[in-house]
């Protein structure tokens, strides 16, 4: 089966979350109906474009919402204890220790005024409570667990000393230092060169074999996606819209808007000028369009009214087969048969 009904390995679980932010132009809901499971030991990428709610589903979940934001609906569970992410307490005890972050920008994420081994020692002295000498060797350590070469000599540095590659893997030991359960590493190689993409997504992969714990990569880049996680969960407009298997989903999408982002991107196998861009923009929040919000962009609704007038809920066509958000799943599987 495809999503695993069974939950014994699940370390994060969130079901039905639906977030509300208030705007100077009116409120909007960036999550709405979102569930989700990482499981320990496993990658779980969640793709889409900008302003899908990848990222604010987490951000939600860890507290981090925006001014006006609040958590309107659904629940959070951490290893089968339900956490109330409202509140600011838990939230906090919640960050780091349970679950760690990676944000996409790394010059942004760390404090120039000290070196990065103090930022790390003090993740470690605020959620453990040791001396500054015993959060500074563990900032070093961890420092040498993500790469860094000369790590003692390093942690003296200062952000601007290292390169991008180096301060991206000062932000991955931030988020490993307390040896979190699950690890969410938003766009973590956005503005990196490829070779130093390669790098960083390897020492990812090779921290959450080593570390057993659960990776959610939130990325726009289906390449990452086939070579690293074993689910994926695609979003748009604040839903979920297809999840399963990631090797399920990418050969075999049940979606249209899965398929429109495939044929987006470069693939190693078409030739150059093959890529089809996806046809008029995101919905915008404040205005979403009934119905399926993908509708206005997609050449499978093709003024079909249930398209426009229902909200399909996310299904599975089969015991072996995704969960998808579609109304005409059944019509794109039946044409990948045939072909």
């Amino acid at each position: 089966m495809t999503v695993n009904s069974d939950r014994s390995d699940v370390v994060l679980d969130i079901e039905r979350l639906r977030t509300r932010i208030e705007t100077p132009r009116g409120v909007v809901h960036p999550v709405n109906d979102v569930s989700l499971q990482c499981r320990r030991g496993r990658t779980l990428a969640v793709v889409g474009e900008s302003g899908s709610g990848k990222s604010m589903t987490f951000m939600s979940v860890l507290g981090l919402l925006p001014a006006g934001g609040t958590i309107e609906s659904g629940t959070v569970r951490y290893q089968g204890r339900e956490i109330d992410p409202t509140d600011k307490k838990a939230a906090r005890q919640l960050r780091g220790k349970a679950i760690g972050i990676i944000f996409q920008d790394a010059l942004a994420g760390l404090n120039p005024s000290f070196t990065v081994g103090q930022q790390i020692a003090d993740v470690v002295r605020h959620h453990e409570g040791v001396s500054r000498a015993k959060a500074k060797e563990k900032a070093i350590e961890t420092l040498g667990l993500v790469g860094i070469p000369n790590p003692r000599e390093r942690a003296d540095y200062y952000p601007h000393q290292l390169s991008g590659g180096m301060r991206q893997r000062v932000m991955i030991a931030m988020g490993v230092a307390l040896r979190p359960q699950v690890l969410v590493a938003d766009e973590p190689t956005t503005a990196l060169d490829v070779t130093v993409q390669a790098q960083i997504m390897e020492l990812l992969d090779g921290l959450r074999r080593e570390l057993g714990m659960s990776l959610v990569i939130i990325t726009h880049d289906l390449g990452v996606v086939a070579r690293y996680a074993e689910e994926v969960a695609v979003m748009y407009g604040g839903r979920v819209v297809e999840h399963g298997e990631a090797r399920q989903v990418l050969k075999n999408t049940v979606h249209p808007y899965t398929e429109a982002l495939l044929r987006s991107s470069p693939r190693p196998d078409a030739d150059v000028g093959e890529l089809s861009p996806i046809p008029g923009q995101p919905p915008n929040l404040l205005a979403v369009p009934s119905g399926c919000s993908f509708h206005p962009r997609c050449h499978r609704a093709n003024g079909r009214p249930e398209c426009s007038r229902d909200i399909p809920l996310l299904r599975s066509l089969s015991p072996e087969s995704q969960l998808t958000a579609c109304h005409h799943a059944e019509e794109m599987a039946l044409q990948k048969v045939s072909k």
